[in-house]
């Protein structure tokens, strides 16, 4: 018995055609320039680091979201 194959166009691009189509969303987090302290707790950091931890960039990305 032969594999039943789906009619999808390949592109060679090796990426399933959904995944190509669907950028993920942009964070109001990612838009922010590193300052040197935690844009939420204003904890001090280097100057690469936006947030010290993950609970903040993601406590700073739900305020955003609901002071829109």
């Amino acid at each position: 018995m032969d594999p039943i194959q789906e009619s999808v166009q390949d592109d060679n691009t090796g990426v399933p055609p959904a995944a190509a189509t669907s950028p993920a969303p942009l964070r109001p987090r990612q838009s922010l320039p590193p300052k040197g302290a935690c844009w939420y707790c204003d904890k001090p950091l280097d100057n690469v680091r936006r947030f010290c931890d993950k609970e903040c960039a993601d406590a700073f990305d739900e305020e955003k979201e609901y002071t829109r």
